[in-house]
């Protein structure tokens, strides 16, 4: 059990990070929610009422959806872009796809791969594709979950203060909504483009987001050790 435990390590700590984290969040947010519910003389909610609410969800998804926009865009970027000297870059002469003996797909295919990695035809390609896929999916999941969310918050502030609503179209393509969206996007951005350009030139001994410490900088896709 200990070993298990060890192997699949920095899956658990992330994953209990991760419930930390939103749990905090949700009771920070009820704090936030009824103090203002307080300020404008309405009634305090509870804990259920206020996690299973579009207030909530709206904060949720949204950085949720801007996340995996991050990975989805990295994964794909990552196959033809490549940076000199960044250990999250392939070398520059392995930009692409690459062959089939290279991804130990088909005949090529190991003993112990994966079975859809043996197969052929849209298996192979599913399975090929598989990770980038998710991520996309995950991605449009939280940005359209975020949407709904959202317009209902907008909504309710709108007839708070005696202003027509909006259909959801008209949410989606309003500066509210698009507000909330880049203030996430730019964040990712920024720090996907630093992480591959700072980890040229700086090191974390041990880490494998890090080349080791004496490599030299123009050296690319070294595993850290």
């Amino acid at each position: 059990m200990k070993r298990r435990i060890r192997d699949q390590g920095l899956s658990i700590g992330f994953a209990l990070l991760f419930v930390l984290a939103l749990v905090g969040q949700s009771f920070a947010g009820l704090g936030v929610y009824n103090e203002e519910q307080v300020a404008h003389g309405s009634n305090p909610i509870g804990y259920w009422d206020f996690v299973t609410s579009s207030d909530f969800v709206v904060d949720v998804a949204e950085n949720w959806q801007s996340e995996y926009l991050q990975f989805f865009l990295f994964i794909l970027a990552t196959i033809w872009l490549v940076q000199r000297g960044s250990p999250e870059s392939k070398k520059p002469e392995d930009a692409g796809v690459n062959s089939d003996e290279n991804q130990l797909v088909g005949p090529y295919a190991k003993d112990n791969s994966p079975a859809w990695a043996k197969a052929r035809g849209w298996r192979l390609t599913l399975y090929s594709n598989s990770l980038l896929l998710v991520m996309g999916g995950v991605f449009l999941a939280s940005w359209w979950l975020q949407s709904v969310a959202g317009t209902v918050v907008y909504n309710a502030g709108q007839l708070e203060h005696d202003q027509p609503a909006l259909a959801y179209a008209q949410y989606i393509t309003s500066a509210d909504f698009w507000d909330r969206t880049l203030q996430n996007w730019q964040s990712e951005f920024l720090a996907v483009g630093s992480m591959v350009a700072l980890s040229i030139y700086l090191r974390q001994r041990g880490s494998a987001e890090s080349k080791p410490v004496g490599t030299p900088h123009e050296e690319t896709a070294t595993e850290g050790q």
